[in-house]
């Protein structure tokens, strides 16, 4: 399967992305998997791609070593990689630099090969893998064997933006990410309000950090080959918004306000709040017009109008 050389640029708005993303630091002795390689090892282990998993195997070479590069992976940076499969990723990560990958993989059979896969392809960088048998979504920091620094991913399709969300929420160690989604998922991650798109992930993912396209990925570059396109999201961690509500209580008002999407946030808020009148009356204490729909609003807004919803404190 060919690689279609060089990501649209407008898809890397960041300089310091730009720059660096073409600069692989190669490892001693590592042997990326050919597509023909990936067939045989899953051959040998009795694996079908399972759509239950959402995996899709990258095979393509040249498709791992631009995401390790893009990932701009440095000496001291422990990669928390999910969903590793056969290994394509994993090896063009310990090839780029990392100087340790924490591989989460839920299928026992992929987890329990890893290790031999990357003995027997990278043994000199062996030593830097360490594999988990697990769910991402149920891991938390005292699961891993280090603190990681960065996710780099080629994500599950069906589980993409919640395995995100719950790392950022449960591993505060994490600067930034890379990771490779549905197309339409990329797009709702990336969005910001007054998109079509703009929706609960979008607002989400923008209360732990900002996201930003990073280019495409081909639908031949997988095995078994998908019915959607892939791109790229990129993302750097950053502080929250200042607001007296806790996430859970603003993440409780994000899905409020995009469950009816098509209401004004009086109405769309009413259970919410108690009622419209409620409703009504939080979001003009916020400052919040009340006839506005919940894809005009941003995070640090949706963040103030779960605040005026706090108790006020008592004072003695």
């Amino acid at each position: 399967m060919s690689h279609r050389d060089g990501y649209n640029r407008r898809d890397v708005p960041s300089r310091r992305f730009a720059k660096r993303r073409a600069v692989v630091a190669v490892g001693p002795g590592v042997r990326l998997l050919t597509p023909g390689d990936v067939r045989k090892l899953a051959r040998r282990l009795g694996v079908r791609p399972s759509k239950r998993l959402g995996q899709n195997f990258v095979v393509e070479a040249g498709t791992v070593r631009r995401i390790a590069a893009l990932a701009e992976l440095q000496a001291e940076d422990v990669v928390l990689e999910v969903g590793p499969g056969l290994g394509s990723l994993t090896l063009a990560l310990l090839e780029g630099g990392a100087g340790q990958v924490v591989a989460v993989e839920i299928d026992p059979v992929l987890a329990a090969e890893l290790p031999r896969t990357v003995a027997d392809r990278a043994p000199e960088l062996a030593g830097r893998l360490s594999v988990i048998a697990a769910d991402a979504l149920r891991i938390a920091g005292p699961d891993l064997p280090a603190t990681p620094t960065a996710l780099v991913a080629n994500l599950p399709y069906n589980v993409a933006v919640p395995v995100v969300l719950h790392l950022l929420a449960v591993l505060p160690s994490l600067e930034r990410g890379l990771v490779m989604v549905q197309a339409e998922v990329a797009d709702r991650m990336c969005a910001g309000p007054g998109s079509r798109v703009y929706g609960a992930p979008s607002a989400k993912l923008a209360w732990f950090a900002a996201a930003r396209p990073a280019g495409p990925v081909p639908r031949s570059v997988f095995w078994p080959v998908p019915n959607v396109d892939s791109r790229l999201v990129a993302f750097t961690r950053r502080d929250p918004p200042e607001s007296a509500a806790g996430r859970e209580d603003v993440f409780a008002v994000i899905d409020a306000a995009f469950r009816q999407r098509r209401k004004t946030l009086r109405a769309a808020l009413a259970g919410w709040a108690g009622s419209a009148a409620e409703a009504e009356r939080l979001l003009r204490a916020a400052g919040l017009d009340p006839g506005a729909r919940g894809e005009a609003l941003d995070v640090s807004q949706f963040a103030r109008l779960a605040a005026a919803r706090q108790p006020e404190p008592r004072t003695i």
